[in-house]
C-alpha cells in the first residue's frame, strides 16, 4: 500500500497557494485525481479538493486545460 504523500512529507495543512504540490494531484486535463490513484487518505483528499477548488476560483489553477 502506498504512503500518503502529505503524511510522508509531514505536511499538516494543504495550502491553496502551493501550486506545484496541487498540480501533482491533477491529471493532464485538469481534473482532480481520485484518492484510489493517488493514495491520499480521505481526510487529506477532502482538504486537497477544497484547496484545488479555492486555487481555481482565484485563478491560480485552470479549470480546464486545452
Amino acid at each position: 500500500m502506498r504512503q500518503d504523500y502529505f503524511s510522508a512529507n509531514n505536511i499538516k495543512f494543504i495550502d491553496y497557494k502551493d501550486i506545484e504540490i496541487l498540480k501533482k494531484f491533477m491529471n493532464p486535463n485538469g481534473k482532480i485525481m481520485s484518492h484510489k490513484k493517488t493514495g491520499v487518505t480521505s481526510k487529506n483528499q477532502r482538504q486537497l479538493t477544497s484547496a484545488i477548488k479555492h486555487a481555481r476560483f482565484l485563478g491560480l489553477l485552470p479549470f480546464v486545460v486545452k
